[in-house]
């Protein structure tokens, strides 16, 4: 976008000066080039000039408009930096439940998703909604994990470490059927996540 944005802007500054030309200058070069040529009237000249003004300036409209939407398609430093402290703090002590019907650990569906999510969701009115990754390296997907966080627009990277425990205060049994009581087979287990941070890729 920013090599665009410095093309718009190279389109407009040469239209400008196409626009500042000399009507005489013109036609000097003119008679020179094509002698039987008629004479070419004022206001064709000032068609010309501001037909080259108008597009100047949507040239440099669209430009700013380029940069405008690099710039809100890019992380900061200081942005991603705000949204992984405070997706750290949210998710150190997250929990929830499986169901023992389906699966018999400490199942999680996607921890990067999860950490994608709330960085985005922290990031701020100024950081995009998107372009944020967190790549798993190494640990058991059920139990623990690190995983790199990185953006697009900053070098800056940090490295999450998410471990999963039971926590059976979390422990439900729903009742059974028509609000009788459960008949035991059936419980919803629960976990309870631990998330540190440090900076640097993992």
């Amino acid at each position: 976008m920013t090599g665009l944005a410095l093309l718009l802007f190279a389109l407009s500054a040469l239209l400008i000066a196409m626009a500042c030309v000399r009507a005489d200058w013109v036609r000097s070069i003119r008679r020179r080039t094509y002698p039987s040529g008629g004479e070419l009237p004022t206001s064709a000249f000032v068609t010309a000039r501001v037909l080259f003004l108008a597009m100047s300036l949507w040239g440099v409209w669209q430009g700013a408009q380029a940069l405008a939407l690099d710039s809100n398609s890019r992380w900061s430093h200081d942005e991603l930096t705000s949204a992984v402290q405070q997706t750290t703090d949210n998710l150190d002590g997250y929990w929830y439940r499986v169901d023992t019907l389906i699966h018999d650990n400490a199942y999680f569906d996607d921890y990067a998703t999860l950490i994608e999510d709330r960085v985005i969701r922290y990031g701020g009115g100024g950081a995009p909604e998107s372009s944020v990754g967190a790549s798993p390296v190494s640990g058991d997907a059920d139990t623990a994990g690190d995983f790199t966080v990185q953006a697009n627009g900053t070098e800056k990277a940090f490295c999450l470490h998410v471990e999963n425990s039971r926590d059976k205060k979390l422990d439900h049994t729903p009742p059974g059927i028509a609000g009788g009581e459960s008949s035991g087979s059936y419980r919803e287990l629960g976990y309870r996540l631990a998330v540190t941070a440090r900076g640097g890729a993992c």
